[in-house]
């Protein structure tokens, strides 16, 4: 097996809204597993609700997203510009409507999409559960174009 590197983000217990968001916005193929799923886990230590997402995965062109719900008693600011997930696509529409559909359905922009003085295009966004996204659009000389 090849070594991968993929986002995990622990969700204050929306992770299978935010995945299956994702999962319209981007598409890809979502698997989903909650702790109902598992067999009786001894020596947990907490109980966790069945319902809870122990465990989801987004497998995209270019990329996975991974994450679930938090442990209990975890209570932490996700949304922040300490991190951002960046999304580099190759046409400039395609990452206006990616935003657009973030923006829609309850985000915000953070940094408007548009040429940066390094000759990308890049934006911010932040959706609607925090989550800061990054998004560019290499310059065309860079794209071997």
């Amino acid at each position: 097996m090849m070594a991968t590197l993929s986002t995990y983000i622990a969700f204050l217990g929306n992770a299978a809204e935010a995945f299956t968001h994702y999962q319209e916005v981007l598409g890809g193929e979502l698997h989903l597993m909650t702790y109902g799923d598992f067999p009786p886990m001894e020596g947990m230590p907490f109980e966790p609700d069945p319902a809870s997402v122990a465990h989801a995965r987004l497998d995209l062109d270019g990329g996975t997203i991974t994450g679930g719900d938090a442990m209990p008693g975890e209570d932490y600011a996700i949304r922040d510009t300490v991190y951002s997930l960046l999304y580099e696509v190759d046409d400039v529409d395609k990452a206006r409507e990616l935003i657009d559909k973030l923006v829609a359905a309850g985000g915000s922009v953070n940094m408007p999409f548009e040429l940066a003085p390094w000759g990308s295009h890049y934006g911010q966004v932040f959706d609607k559960f925090g989550v800061m996204w990054s998004f560019d659009v290499a310059m065309a000389e860079d794209l071997g174009g």
